[in-house]
This record gives C-alpha cells, sequence and structure tokens, in this order.
C-alpha cells in the first residue's frame, strides 16, 4: 500500500527544505524525499564551504588594507585552520541538524532516490534497496537541482577532473591548479585555493570573467585574482587532457597550443537540470532538460496541475536563493494562495565573493537596451565614500546604477569593493519595490558607511 501525503518533495536541498516547510507550515502533511543529505548541493559542496574558504582570506586582506592592523601581521593564512573551519561550517558532512530540523518542523523525511511512476506518485528506493511507494493527495514539487556541466573534451572524462564537490571539499592543498572556467564557482575557488598556497591557473575560453555582470566587474576581479597571483587567461580553454594514472599530473593542452601542468584540474564550466532518473516519462513529459513551467512553477503540459518544479531542475534561475523564493511560493500556492514568481526574472540579487566583491540586482545596462528601454546610467568611484576610506588605504571599487528615465525607477544596480555584498539588499528592495528616484532621495544613508555613495550615485544623476 502507498504511503499518503498531501504534498510529497523530492530534493531536500535548500529549494525542497524550503518548498516542505511552506507546505507544512500551513497544515499539510509532507514527506521529503533524498538520497544524499539534507541541505543538498549548497550546504555541503557549495554556496557555505566555498565562503569558508574565501572567507578568512578575505579577512586578511582586509586587515592588510588597515594601518595598524597590517603591521602586526606576522605570517600567511594556516591552511589546516581554514580547511578545518570548512569541514566546521558543513557539519562535518552530516546532515544531523538537519534531520532534526525537519522532525521539529513535522516534516516525513524519506532516504533514497525518488521517481515519479504515474501521476502524484513516488517511488523511492534507498541504498539497501528497500522501496517505499508514496502518494501525493494535492502535490509533487520536483526540487532535484543542478549538476555540473562536463564539456566533450579528449581526455577531460578519464582525467577524473574536480566539479565544485571536489573544489570545496578537497582534504588538502594541491600545489598546482587549473580551472576551467569564468563564472563564480571558477573564480571564487581560483582565489580560495591560491590565498591557501596553491599555484592557481585559470583559462576562459570567453574575452572576459563574470560575462553576465556589467563589465567593469570582470576586469576588476580579474585584476584582484592577478594581484593574489593567479595566472588568468582570457580567450583559450582546454583542447586536450591527459592524466598520468588516476591521481598522477594532469597536462592539459590549451586551445592556443599551450601545455599547462598541474596536480588537479577544476572544471566550472555551467551546471545542467538534474532530471535524469525521474521518471518524467510517466506523467507525459520528456527528460533531458529544465522542467519547463510557469508562473506558478507548475510544470507545463501535466494535466490536473499537480506537478510543481521550483530550483535549479527549471532553468529559470540557478542561484539558491532564488531556489528558496520560488520554493516558499509553491508552498503558498499549494496552500491556497494566489501569488505568482516574478523576482526570479526581475530582482535577482547576486554576490561573488571574492576580495573585493562584487554584487548586483536586475538589468546590466546592456541587457536594459537590449531590451529598448529608456536607459540612462551613472557610476561612481566607491574610493570616493568615506566609509571605504575608513575600512583601509587603497580599497577600490565601483557603483553604477541603470536607471529608466521614463519611470524614474532603478532597472539595476551593480557595486564592486569590500564586503558590497552586504549593501546589495537596499538595491534589490529598490529594484523590486520600483522606489522612484525621488523617493530614494529622502533616504538618507547613515555617515560614514560606505551605503553613502547611494547619495553621490543620485547627485551624479542630477538630484
Amino acid at each position: 500500500m502507498a504511503e499518503a501525503f498531501d504534498v510529497v518533495v523530492i530534493g531536500a536541498g535548500p529549494t525542497g527544505e524550503n518548498a516542505a516547510a511552506r507546505a507544512a507550515a500551513a497544515g499539510m502533511s509532507v514527506a521529503l524525499v533524498e538520497h544524499e543529505l539534507l541541505g543538498g548541493e549548497c550546504s555541503f559542496w557549495a554556496c557555505i564551504p566555498s565562503k569558508a574558504l574565501l572567507r578568512p582570506a578575505e579577512a586578511l586582506w582586509l586587515a592588510k588594507m588597515a594601518p595598524g592592523a597590517r603591521e602586526a601581521i606576522k605570517g600567511p593564512l594556516v591552511a589546516s585552520a581554514v580547511l578545518e573551519h570548512r569541514d566546521y561550517m558543513v557539519g562535518d558532512y552530516k546532515d544531523d541538524s538537519q534531520v532534526k530540523w525537519a522532525e521539529g518542523a513535522k516534516i516525513t523525511v524519506v532516504r533514497g532516490n525518488g521517481t515519479l511512476t504515474g501521476p502524484r506518485k513516488v517511488r523511492v528506493e534507498s541504498r539497501d534497496g528497500t522501496v517505499r511507494e508514496l502518494e501525493a493527495r494535492r502535490a509533487v514539487v520536483l526540487a532535484t537541482g543542478s549538476k555540473p556541466r562536463l564539456p566533450d573534451i579528449p581526455g577531460l572524462k578519464e582525467a577524473k577532473p574536480w566539479d565544485n564537490r571536489e573544489g570545496t571539499g578537497a582534504k588538502e592543498v594541491p600545489k598546482r591548479l587549473l580551472v576551467l572556467g569564468g563564472g563564480a564557482v571558477a573564480v571564487e575557488l581560483a582565489q580560495a585555493w591560491r590565498s591557501l598556497g596553491s599555484e592557481v591557473t585559470l583559462a576562459q575560453r570567453g574575452k572576459s570573467l563574470l560575462s553576465r555582470f556589467e563589465p567593469f566587474v570582470g576586469e576588476q576581479v580579474a585584476q584582484a585574482l592577478r594581484d593574489s597571483g593567479v595566472r588568468v587567461l582570457l580567450g583559450t580553454t582546454a583542447a586536450r587532457v591527459q592524466r598520468a594514472g588516476d591521481k598522477g599530473e594532469v597536462t592539459v593542452t590549451l586551445t592556443h597550443g599551450e601545455e599547462v601542468r598541474a596536480d588537479a584540474l577544476l572544471v566550472a564550466m555551467g551546471r545542467e537540470a538534474r532530471t535524469e532518473g525521474l521518471g518524467l516519462e510517466t506523467v507525459g513529459l520528456k527528460g533531458g532538460g529544465p522542467v519547463q513551467v510557469d508562473d506558478q512553477l507548475r510544470a507545463k503540459g501535466v494535466e490536473g496541475g499537480w506537478l510543481y518544479a521550483c530550483g535549479d531542475v527549471n532553468g529559470r534561475n540557478l542561484l539558491t536563493h532564488m531556489g528558496k523564493y520560488q520554493a516558499r511560493l509553491v508552498g503558498d500556492i499549494i496552500a491556497g494562495k494566489k501569488v505568482h514568481a516574478w523576482a526570479d526574472a526581475k530582482a535577482t540579487p547576486q554576490v561573488i565573493f571574492t576580495h573585493p566583491q562584487a554584487a548586483s540586482v536586475g538589468l546590466t545596462e546592456a541587457k536594459a537596451r537590449e531590451a529598448k528601454l529608456p536607459v540612462r546610467t551613472v557610476q561612481y568611484d566607491m574610493q570616493n565614500v568615506s566609509g571605504t576610506g575608513l575600512l583601509g588605504r587603497d580599497l577600490k571599487g565601483t557603483a553604477k546604477l541603470v536607471v529608466d528615465e521614463k519611470r524614474r525607477v532603478i532597472l539595476g544596480a551593480t557595486f564592486t569593493g569590500p564586503e558590497v555584498g552586504e549593501m546589495l539588499h537596499a538595491a534589490t528592495i529598490a529594484v523590486a519595490g520600483e522606489v522612484s528616484l525621488d523617493t530614494l532621495w529622502h533616504a538618507v544613508p547613515s555617515f560614514p558607511t560606505m551605503s553613502e555613495v547611494w547619495l553621490r550615485l543620485l547627485e551624479a544623476y542630477g538630484l
């Protein structure tokens, strides 16, 4: 006999946890299915461990910029202590605390691989072969996330490269590390391992890093990487890969002909929806790509509207916090509330945790012009703000607003500089809330903080 629940959630990363918690809080019975660790990719192999690796280096960098503090610094980071801190932040790769949280939230945890077997039906097979049949009275939610994309490069698969899991979870610092990619994972882990003593080379096939941001972001992060000792190669990637034995030296021939030898190879060249083995064909859907959804996160083409997909698996926005946002909406929708997702297309915040940090929300100038919006931009140097100077000497950065001239609202904002990620939410509120520039003029920033750059930007606009 199938076990009946109001809602069955497949995937217990942050997205699945939020969907389950929201539904349970509304009084529904919920089964949360997971074949690995509750907390998922972000908690154990991505967001949390990568930032745990990066923060000590950022703190040291900021200390070296502060007179009096820098003179007191006697040595480099202690790699073993940083790795120990990383392990602490991921709970030593155990999910006991997550399970306790789920129990407290009245969520039933079901261990194993979840597969759709028909409308509202889920089959769960555990590692020991035990099978449980679940039935959802109201909804099934897919929250299986994404997996790293491995490009088709001769010898790459056989070389057993690192992906984000090994890149955040390695127990020892590689003497030489080659990173393929130019997005957030690539630049963050390149800087993290360099700060721990690795000789790092980063090769990006495009002409810039972080190409989805304003151009100055990629330029400044590339310079920061070079300043820290990372060798940055643009306009090139791997053409061929060879590894000596299972764990021997890796030799990578780049497309411009150079050979690079390394002890570890990290591939960070995109991600794809994790839909294999989900049984989508049993409910009339095709696998092999993201699950297409409407603005209420319902899977398109499924009769009855009982199947939902949120987070990376639907391909709308591959960021943890946006998956959690979608999940909260899904819980509300299943509970009968009339809401729909729109922030994942209009007001998406993202922080790159290099030092200096980069933070953005909304549209870049290029995207706004591509949409043929009436655009005007303003830009200001963060180093000219008193709050930046108080953090340390020679700290630099840039702030930029993309403004809709007709409506006088902010379409997008981008910041680079020390700890600018903590400034981003003000911009997110302005973009999501469509706060007018004339109203923002009366939102007075505290002096002397870096947030005073808002006043400088509005003055530059002409207010």
